[in-house]
């Protein structure tokens, strides 16, 4: 069933493409000598692809390395070696959502708007459909709409909901999910969480009693924490990220709406300056489409 993945991220990158690796053949096709000029092309190229500046320098000084050492001097030869380059910086860790260990918990938190909800209702799906037996808690309590929607991704997914109403204590429900976890003896427990950034001390007070929680009532359970980012903001994406990395340890990121953006580079960027690794790609609306990252694929559909 996700074996189209490959096609499917190419559709989903071919905006990024079009910007970045379409910009690199002109370039290159046009190019005579390999020089300070076309370093500087490629520099202008790789950041307007949201590489970042700090990304962009570290690449382009790689790539001289490169050239230099292959001793290389044939312009067409150079997106070979962008390509080998860029795969290096991000390594070959394949992303995977599968627990290694039963039971589970995972926390999924970033700001509203990102698509957290709808990343979690894509989650337990494929966790379903690998045959897990998946629970959801709504601990985003702040609005109405994440209860409701992230309801609506419950009966799409096929996997139980626990909620309260709007307004209640995040950490109540946590609780009440994980009772209801060890009851049903459940694989995967996902908590939707408020990710209100503009007061940092409110979300580590709340992420904190919930760990605290989880901690303390579901002890035998392998604690993991997603920071789900909209790709289409770009070189944002990488601030709110490190604001996050402040309050709590983030094992994975979770990047939403790369076929919606030109700014696909950013992957590159935030596997650079934060070194956390990138778990899921989406690339599409459907709810087969959010993906594995895996970092080679990446490449080559970029490319």
């Amino acid at each position: 069933m996700f074996g189209s993945f490959f096609n499917r991220l190419k559709e989903g990158l071919s905006k990024t493409k079009d910007n970045f690796t379409g910009k690199i053949n002109e370039m290159l096709k046009l190019a005579v000598y390999i020089d300070d000029d076309l370093y500087e092309e490629l520099e202008e190229i790789l950041i307007s692809a949201d590489i970042g500046v700090e990304t962009t320098l570290f690449i382009i000084e790689k790539l001289k390395d490169k050239i230099k050492e292959e001793r290389i001097s044939d312009p067409s030869l150079v997106k070979k070696c962008l390509k080998e380059v860029i795969i290096d910086i991000l390594g070959d860790e394949k992303g995977s959502i599968s627990p290694k260990e039963i039971p589970e918990v995972l926390l999924i938190i970033g700001v509203n708007g990102v698509g957290k909800t709808t990343s979690i209702g894509k989650i337990a799906y494929r966790l379903k459909e690998n045959g897990y037996k998946v629970l959801m808690a709504a601990a985003d309590t702040f609005r109405a709409a994440a209860i409701d929607q992230l309801q609506v991704w419950s009966e799409r997914a096929g996997v139980s909901i626990i909620k309260h109403q709007e307004g209640s204590d995040p950490a109540a429900v946590v609780f009440d999910a994980i009772q209801a976890a060890k009851a049903r003896n459940t694989d995967v427990l996902i908590c939707d969480t408020a990710g209100r950034l503009h007061n940092k001390k409110n979300l580590m007070d709340e992420l904190g009693k919930i760990n605290r929680i989880i901690d303390r009532e579901y002890s035998d359970a392998k604690k993991k924490t997603f920071l789900v980012l909209d790709a289409t903001t770009g070189q944002n994406a990488v601030l709110q990220a490190k604001q996050f990395m402040e309050v709590c340890p983030l094992d994975g990121l979770i990047l939403t709406k790369l076929d919606g953006t030109a700014k696909g580079g950013i992957v590159i960027s935030i596997k650079h300056q934060l070194n956390i690794p990138v778990t899921m790609i989406g690339v599409g609306e459907g709810i087969e489409d959010l993906q594995e990252f895996n970092p080679e694929e990446f490449v080559e559909a970029l490319f």
